[in-house]
C-alpha cells in the first residue's frame, strides 16, 4: 500500500461509465461527492446523472484529444480485452494522473485447478493483443491480454496503481444469468436440481461492494494487486443459504455429478480436448465446473479482505440479484441455467 494522503476532494475520470461495473463505480463516486467524468463511447446508455460525459472512442487515433490538459486524481479503466487500448490511455493520460486503477480478471492465473491461491500466484504470458471484435474470448487468452495490461499499468504507475482482479461479479445491472439463476429459481418452489457437493467451492462479488472498494482505493492511494472476490464456499452451500435467506418454498434435489453428465447437463465452464477452457452456457448449471477448474473461483480473498474489500451479506446480494431477475424477466430464454422443462426431465431420470 503507498503512503499517499487520502484524498479529501476527489475528481475522477472512469474510461467507461456506462457499463455493468464502471457505472456502478461512477454511482458510488458521485455519492460521496466525487467529480466525475466518464470518457466512452456513449452506446450502452447514458452515464449516471452528475457525471460529465466525454465522448472518446478507443479504437480512433487521437481518442484523448478531448481530454488534453485535464488532470484527475483518479482513473479507473475497466479495458476488458485490447492492450493498446491501455498502453495508449496510459500514454496520453499519465502525467496529469495522480493514481491508477485497472481492472483486472481472475482469467489471469495459468492454473485453473488448485485453491486457495493469492495474487503472487503464477499469471499467463502478456500477450500484447488488440480485439479484433470476435467473441466469445477464450478466457486463457483473455486473461493473457490482461497479463499485458497489468504490467503497462505497474511499470507506469509503480507504487501509485492498483491493479484489482474479479471473478464472477454479480447485483444490479447483471446481464450473465448465473449468479441469478439460483435465487430466481428458487423463488419458483417445487423441486430444484443442484450439484453434489464434492468439496467444489465457488465465490462472488456484488458489483456494489466491488465499486466501493475501488472507489475508496483511489481516495486512499491504495497501490498492489488483488483479487476481487469475496470468500470462497461450498457451491451446494451457497445455495442451500440461498433458500433460507429467500424463504423458498422449494426441495433440493442433490444429484451426483455422473447423474448429471448422463442426463445431458453441462458444466458451466469446462475444458476441451485441446486443453482449451471455454463457456458452455446453456443447459448448464451455473457455477458448477469440474476439477480441473476447481481453483477458477477458490482463490484465498484473505488479502483483499485486509485492505478494505467489504462483501455485504448474502442475503443483501440476493436480494440485490432477484431485483436484477425481476427487472430482466424471471421467465425470460437465459444465457445460462436449466429451463423448468429441461429441470423436470433431469429430475424425473433420477427417481
Amino acid at each position: 500500500m503507498a503512503d499517499a494522503a487520502i484524498f479529501s476532494s476527489v475528481r475522477k475520470l472512469i474510461l467507461g461509465g456506462s457499463g455493468f461495473l464502471s457505472r456502478a463505480v461512477a454511482e458510488e463516486a458521485l455519492r460521496r461527492g466525487h467529480e466525475v467524468v466518464c470518457a466512452a463511447r456513449g452506446q450502452r446508455g447514458p452515464v449516471p446523472t452528475g457525471a460529465d460525459m466525454v465522448v472518446i472512442d478507443r479504437n480512433e487515433p487521437e481518442a484523448y484529444r478531448a481530454l488534453a490538459g485535464e488532470r484527475f486524481d483518479t482513473v479507473v479503466d475497466v479495458a476488458s480485452f485490447s492492450y493498446p487500448w491501455v498502453a495508449e490511455a496510459l500514454a496520453a493520460l499519465a502525467d496529469r494522473v495522480g493514481h491508477w486503477t485497472f481492472v483486472s480478471s481472475v482469467n489471469v492465473y495459468r492454473d485453473a485447478a488448485t485453491v486457495g491461491q493469492r495474487a503472487d500466484a503464477p499469471v499467463h504470458a502478456p500477450l500484447r493483443e488488440a480485439w479484433n471484435g470476435e467473441r466469445p474470448v477464450n478466457p486463457d487468452r483473455y486473461g493473457a491480454v490482461k497479463v499485458a495490461c497489468e504490467d503497462a499499468v505497474r511499470a507506469r504507475f509503480g507504487d501509485r496503481g492498483f491493479v484489482v482482479r474479479p471473478g464472477l461479479i454479480t447485483g444490479p445491472g447483471d446481464l450473465s444469468d448465473r449468479f441469478g439463476y439460483w435465487p430466481s429459481r428458487l423463488s419458483k418452489g417445487g423441486r430444484v436440481l443442484v450439484p453434489e457437493d464434492t468439496g467444489l467451492l465457488t465465490q462472488y462479488i456484488d458489483v456494489r461492494d466491488l465499486a466501493g472498494w475501488i472507489v475508496s482505493a483511489g481516495e486512499q492511494g491504495l497501490s498492489g494487486t488483488y483479487d476481487g472476490m469475496g470468500p470462497a464456499q461450498s457451491l451446494t452451500g451457497l445455495v442451500h443459504e440461498m433458500a433460507e435467506v429467500l424463504g423458498a418454498d422449494a426441495e433440493l434435489v442433490i444429484a451426483k455429478e455422473q447423474a448429471l453428465t448422463e442426463a445431458g447437463v453441462q458444466y458451466e465452464q469446462a475444458v476441451n480436448a485441446d486443453g482449451v477452457r471455454r463457456w458452455i452456457g446453456q443447459k448448464s448449471l451455473p457455477l458448477w465446473a469440474p476439477v480441473e477448474l476447481a481453483g477458477y473461483r477458490a482463490h484465498d480473498a484473505t488479502d483483499s479482505l485486509a485492505v478494505g474489500l467489504r462483501p455485504r451479506s448474502l442475503a443483501d446480494a440476493v436480494a440485490g440479484a432477484m431485483d436484477q431477475e425481476r427487472k430482466l424477466g424471471l421467465d425470460r430464454k437465459r444465457k445460462a441455467g436449466l429451463t423448468l422443462a429441461e429441470e423436470a426431465g433431469v429430475l424425473a431420470t433420477l427417481a
